[in-house]
């Protein structure tokens, strides 16, 4: 008789690889997450049945933690002007704590086959366009929402190509204040 797999190891296992994939990337063999996680190969395996599995499974779960904390951060307050909140949003998602999600989706969405999770790229622009459009409700503009999804995806991807943080801030405060903020 065969033993039974326990739902409990495995979640562990699974948040143990989406800290290691937050914090490394998503790693080309299994043996950095078997490390991440305690574990084997042959558990990662006996766990998950293929490594494929493993990753779209890491990778579903990294999303769920950055929808919440990027949602969050989107959300409408009352008492505060929306553009004060995409510029704490911006700050936070361009930080330390938003940097990981930005780096291991940045690479995914470079994925020209997205192997991994087709349609990764509709989905992760039109999932934000809700919370966005919430927020410029506030102001009066919903319709804007798309707009500011096009600035901060575009400086998003500015960012993570020269580098230059000083100089996508600026831009980012520049555009707030055409929106009044």
């Amino acid at each position: 008789m065969g033993r039974h797999k326990q739902p409990a190891i495995r979640d562990r296992i699974l948040e143990a690889c989406v800290d290691h994939a937050l914090a490394h990337g998503l790693p080309d063999r299994l043996e950095p997450f078997a490390v991440a996680a305690g574990t084997s190969t042959r558990m990662l395996i006996y766990h998950f049945g293929t490594r494929d599995v493993l990753l779209r499974e890491t990778l579903g779960r990294a999303r769920q933690r950055q929808r919440d904390f990027f949602g969050d951060l989107l959300a409408v307050r009352p008492g505060e002007p929306y553009p004060a909140t995409l510029r704490r949003a911006w700050q936070a998602m361009t930080g330390p704590a938003g940097r990981p999600y930005l780096t291991v989706f940045g690479k995914l969405r470079e994925d020209a086959e997205q192997q991994l999770w087709p349609g990764f790229r509709r989905e992760s622009t039109t999932d934000w366009l809700q919370p966005l459009e919430d927020g410029m409700r506030s102001l009066g503009r919903p319709e804007l929402g798309t707009l500011v999804l096009a600035v901060v995806r575009g400086l998003l991807m500015d960012l993570e190509s020269t580098g230059d943080a000083a100089r996508a801030d600026q831009a980012f405060d520049d555009f707030l204040g055409m929106l009044g903020g």
